[in-house]
């Protein structure tokens, strides 16, 4: 609350701000996540901080406007899953707020509070082409991880737009351990919370503690049980998305997706006939856990072929390389998946499942991520050129291209003296 109250009054006494000078953005090949596809020898124009026109090069700009070249121009992509800037060095307590073992509550953990726009993967995410970030904190108390957000790659203090964005379930194996050992316990203790916010004021009117949550947890938890906040469930195996389905099912007014989802491919008929999206990691083709046995390279391909709303993620890495997620879905095209069906699993997709609109698309009208791109967005050898958060350009340079430009034009005698013979 003291963040955000500080925020407020930076943003009341800073002094204006010109507004940025308008930009064409030029490109071979211009994908537009839009009916208009992906137009050969394209513009797309940006002024005060939107999308004013996407067309064929001969499109009309601005007198005066800024001109970028590229082989490529796409939407700013979106980590639809990641805990990046809230994990420094994973293994230093310190520098890790991704979750709370010792904690007495859990739902009701807001990772914003612990986000650090200064962390050295914002940049790294945002030179790899993703402007956005949906951030989760993990669960290690029990399956309630607590309240996820979304933020902008642009490093800027008041970046997290959007705090409390979702709530974080851990079911599967790690929500069975986090609840005693059983999947039947995870399951109990799930319901059980979903009846402590049901029956709040009735459980909690004369001590702090429920079934299963305390009373600020259940508080926290009470947007999600009425259908008014995302609810994004982890879970691997097709019996444990079914069992997740069934819950859907009993509880229609809720909102709800799926990250993991190993062999999603196995029921994605069900997934799609009752609108439930995913996030899934494409490099998760081998029976890594007994979650995993029907694991295959083919999953995302077959998902979004039955009509599921598919997102690609890294799950591998999600703090430090979650702008891999890029290369998993080249990867994905390698297994057949439809290119277009790839780059929408970055951009439309995770702007669709968190509620983003004039996110994840390039059309008149839209937020102003844009990405020029000097090849093919998917390819591994591909770079961003020039990278666009509502229409103002961004720093290209971090801490690894830092390190790069200083140690590659290092003066042989300025070495140091374990490389001096």
């Amino acid at each position: 609350m003291i963040r955000r109250i500080l925020l407020s009054l930076t943003i009341l006494t800073a002094a204006p701000v010109a507004l940025a000078e308008p930009v064409a953005v030029y490109g071979k090949s211009v994908w537009t996540g839009t009916s208009q596809g992906t137009i050969t020898d394209g513009v797309v124009v940006i002024d005060n901080g939107r999308v004013v026109a996407v067309g064929p090069a001969s499109t009309p700009v601005p007198a005066g406007a800024k001109e970028v070249r590229a082989e490529w121009v796409t939407p700013g992509l979106i980590s639809a899953f990641s805990r990046t800037g809230i994990t420094e060095v994973s293994g230093v307590d310190d520098t890790n707020d991704a979750g709370a073992g010792g904690s007495h509550f859990s739902a009701a953990l807001d990772a914003a509070d612990g986000f650090n726009p200064d962390a050295t993967a914002i940049g790294v995410t945002r030179l790899a082409g993703f402007t956005r970030l949906a951030v989760a904190p993990q669960a290690r108390s029990n399956l309630f991880g607590g309240q996820g957000f979304l933020a902008n790659t642009s490093g800027a203090v008041d970046s997290v737009f959007r705090d409390r964005a979702f709530a974080f379930i851990m079911l599967g194996e790690n929500g069975a351990s986090l609840s005693g050992g059983s999947r039947p316990a995870s399951w109990t203790t799930l319901r059980g919370a979903f009846d402590d916010v049901r029956f709040f004021g009735a459980r909690y009117m004369s001590h702090n503690e429920g079934n299963v949550l305390t009373r600020m947890d259940a508080q926290a938890l009470m947007p999600a049980v009425k259908g008014d906040q995302l609810i994004l469930f982890q879970a691997r195996r097709a019996s444990d998305l079914n069992a997740v389905m069934d819950f859907a099912e009993a509880n229609p007014s809720l909102r709800i997706a799926i990250v993991g989802a190993d062999e999603g491919w196995r029921v994605a008929e069900r997934l799609a006939k009752l609108d439930i999206p995913v996030m899934v990691d494409s490099f998760s083709n081998l029976p890594a856990s007994f979650s995993q046995l029907a694991a295959t390279g083919e999953n995302a391909k077959r998902l979004a072929e039955a009509g599921v709303t598919v997102a690609i993620v890294n799950l591998d890495n999600d703090d430090h390389l979650a702008h891999l997620a890029s290369q998993i879905a080249g990867n994905a095209v390698a297994n057949g998946m439809a290119f277009d069906d790839a780059m929408r699993a970055l951009t439309t997709a995770p702007a669709e499942i968190y509620g983003m609109p004039g996110l994840g698309v390039l059309a008149p009208g839209a937020r102003a991520d844009v990405v020029a791109w000097d090849g093919d967005p998917l390819e591994v050898t591909s770079a961003p050129t020039a990278v666009y958060i509502d229409g103002e350009a961004q720093s290209m340079v971090s801490r690894q291209t830092e390190l790069r430009d200083r140690y590659r034009t290092l003066d042989e005698s300025q070495r140091p003296l374990a490389y001096k013979h």
